[in-house]
């Protein structure tokens, strides 16, 4: 409970000092002016949309270096991860993951296998990133069932959009860190390359290359509490700290690299280009993760380790025609293909299982001119979306059948704005299939089987400007989302999560019913906001732990399911994906402010407050795994046309609200410290970015991450890294 306190003290604190500050004049606007386009084709700012909205810039992300793009936006409220290690992450927004939650490129999907497991990575990286649009709560409207919890957008310059200035723009990093004595490098070039039809011809290149050996940690790898429970378990009352990871995180190293290379004609109505992208990963598996079954040599195996070798190949195409009359004022398009690929190994050159997808998803967009309606003005925008995906796994530890999916969804928004008032109205239709396909995996159905769903969701918003100051939301929706396949075919040993998942072929759709309310102030110097939000699911699709285990016969190769294990025994705890009605509810705080200026310095102060709570069928004891706790960034900011200082706490409580089977896990607090360089003052093309986190060295665990007891964050880190922008 003391962090808790500590939590809501400092929040009060930071709250009290912004509105003792908010009506001083002759000060520099706090930046706010980003548009998100992310939250609707109509391109609000942050600070116009209902629901709750934010922006990390490409500064914020240089600064906040991270080697995935969950962690590069995990200190935003509402954000945590599902944390397998440095090179595995994928957001969790709200409490929600896995299939609720859609991370695109450029508005097109990842087309990977994170959603399958957590250890699976993302196939999108932040190097190439210039913003990451965040939108919380459901944007299954725009963007689909894999959207019902919100969306991460990631936005790059692969496809151009604009002619650079003076026809070219170039741009570097080097940096080097000390905890897991890391390297990284990234480079970008834009060059205008000719003149064709009214129009210019635009070339666009970027690549990227990381690498990390294994990560210091403060202490032990297991959590003090896993600790104490084998120390109970042991029959000789004696557990031997020296069999035990310290002071390393084993098995966390990776390497990383890709390149990308665009082509666009941009003219004055618009563009049309096309991008290639390949990305390459190996990355361990960290945690004591074993794909082996092979005990004959625990020596080996513990210091091998298993490890992914992911690579995907990709082609985007975008294009915008802005028109000059008529009823529509642009049309937009983008589409995506990849050849997704990883296999899993159990050593050098021993491939234990190989997940593959291969999918294409496309969406077209139509934005109507405004027009007068009511004695107001009326906008709105329609459009198409498309989604196909051929999956596999192939292996001794495939969890999964191999299954196609098709989508196909269509979607309409409008919105009608009264001077101050301005109501906002969205409904889609989307039809999912999935089919198994033929194989030797032994499924819960069989080859050819196939399970189709028609979804339909509406979405009702009112955005009251009170006034120049201060504007309020809110928004009421109904959902319904489709079951990853996953979820409906699941039949094996998933050693990721330590578990022998079950699937359900016979899941109904997940409808989800609920209310979020914003409220905004901003002023010169001050920018407030809130978000409180609550959502009840019927039919929510849960993985449980059923107290059951799963015993492999040596002979036959094949599971059993048993409720006990004898002493002399060991097996995996069974977990089955069930449904029941869940609620979801609690707030976003944000708090950011101009404090004074003195000898050319100005300084800023920030805060950031998040809670999220979910229970099942309303019980106030029975709580949902894996939900993040109460938790809070703070900063102080000092600025200068030759640079920046940033002192950043982040504070996380205790999480004791857990489900059956869960452990508790302890809270922290993390000490963070950046520093920017801008030699040739604030358009210098040079700038040298120094970061010390996790200052004092302290334990931290992600509540969120299946891993949390057996892999702590990263100890005490220091990194330098040099960029140019010219």
């Amino acid at each position: 409970m003391q962090t808790y306190r500590n939590i809501i003290s400092a929040s009060a604190s930071a709250f009290a000092i912004s509105c003792a500050l908010c009506g001083a004049a002759n000060a520099e606007d706090v930046e706010r002016d980003q548009i998100i386009v992310t939250a609707s084709p109509l391109e609000r700012t942050v600070d116009e949309t209902i629901i709750g909205t934010s922006v990390v810039d490409k500064e914020e992300l240089a600064r906040n270096f991270q080697n995935t793009v969950a962690e590069a936006i995990a200190r935003e409220p509402g954000i945590s991860t599902t944390y397998f290690g440095a090179a595995a992450s994928r957001p969790i927004i709200r409490g929600l993951g896995d299939d609720r939650i859609s991370v695109l490129d450029n508005g097109i999907g990842a087309i990977d296998a994170s959603v399958t497991s957590p250890d699976h990575a993302v196939a999108i990286d932040p190097a190439s990133a210039d913003q990451v649009e965040i939108v919380r709560g459901t944007s299954m409207l725009l963007y689909g069932s894999s959207a019902a919890g919100g969306v991460v957008n990631v936005i790059s310059g692969r496809i151009p959009t604009e002619v650079p200035e003076d026809d070219i723009d170039v741009s570097a990093t080097l940096g080097l860190s000390t905890a897991d004595s890391g390297f990284d490098g990234a480079g970008a070039f834009d060059v205008k390359v000719g003149d064709l039809g009214g129009g210019a011809v635009v070339l666009h290149a970027d690549g990227f290359y990381r690498e990390a050996d294994d990560y210091d940690i403060p202490g032990f790898a297991e959590s003090a509490i896993l600790r104490a429970l084998e120390d109970d378990d042991d029959d000789d009352d004696d557990h031997d700290d020296d069999d035990e990871a310290f002071g390393t995180a084993e098995n966390t190293f990776f390497e990383t690299h890709g390149v990308s290379g665009g082509m666009s004609w941009v003219g004055e109505n618009g563009y049309f280009g096309v991008s290639g992208t390949v990305i390459n990963s190996e990355y361990g598996l960290p945690g004591g993760h074993e794909h082996g079954h092979d005990d004959d040599d625990d020596d080996a195996e513990e210091e091998e380790g298993g490890f992914i070798d992911l690579q995907q190949r990709r082609i985007d195409v975008a294009g915008e025609y802005r028109f000059d009359g008529g009823w529509l004022e642009k049309a937009t398009v983008r589409a995506g293909f990849a050849d997704y690929e990883h296999a899993e190994f159990e050593g050098p050159d021993e491939i234990g299982t190989v997940f593959s997808n291969e999918g294409v998803e496309a969406r077209i967009e139509l934005v109507n001119r405004e027009k007068d309606f009511l004695g107001g003005t009326l906008r709105g925008a329609q459009g198409v979306q498309l989604r196909f995906s051929e999956f596999s796994a192939i292996g001794e530890e495939a969890f999964v059948p191999p299954a196609d999916t098709s989508q196909y969804g269509f979607f309409a928004l409008k919105e009608l704005s009264l001077g101050k008032l301005r109501l906002e109205l969205g409904g889609r239709y989307e039809h999912t299939e999935h089919e198994v396909q033929d194989s030797d995996f032994d499924g819960l159905v069989p080859s050819g089987f196939s399970t189709s769903f028609d979804g339909f969701s509406v979405s009702g918003g009112v955005g009251y400007q009170a006034t120049e100051e201060i504007f309020m939301g809110v928004t009421g929706f109904r959902t319904e989302r489709a079951p990853y396949s996953t979820e409906l075919f699941a039949n094996g040993p998933h050693l990721a999560t330590d578990a022998f998942e079950i699937g359900d072929p016979t899941l109904e759709e997940e409808v989800g019913a609920g209310v979020e309310g914003t409220v905004r102030y901003v002023n010169e110097r001050l920018r407030l906001a809130v978000n409180g939000f609550y959502t009840s699911y019927q039919d929510f699709v849960i993985l449980d732990e059923t107290g059951q285990f799963a015993l492999e016969d040596e002979i036959t190769e094949t599971f059993i399911i048993v409720d006990m294990l004898a002493d002399d025994e060991e097996g995996l705890p069974v977990f089955q994906f069930l449904q029941d009605d869940v609620d979801f509810y609690g707030f976003e705080a944000e708090a950011e402010a101009e404090l004074f200026r003195t000898g050319g310095l100005n300084f800023f102060g920030d805060a950031g407050v998040d809670y999220v709570r979910a229970t099942r069928d309303g019980g106030l004891d029975e709580d949902l795994p894996r939900i993040p706790p109460l938790s809070a960034v703070f900063g102080l900011e000092a600025r200068h046309e030759l640079g920046d200082l940033r002192f950043e706490v982040e504070v996380v409580s205790e999480q004791d609200d857990v489900s059956a089977f869960e452990l508790p896990t302890e809270g922290y607090e993390l000490f963070n410290l950046y520093a920017t360089f801008r030699p040739m003052g604030p358009e210098s093309p040079i700038a040298v970015r120094m970061s010390a986190t996790n200052l004092t060295d302290e334990e931290a665990r992600i509540h969120s991450s299946f891993l949390k007891d057996i892999l702590p964050v990263r100890g005490r880190n220091f990194r330098i890294a040099v960029s140019a922008d010219f």
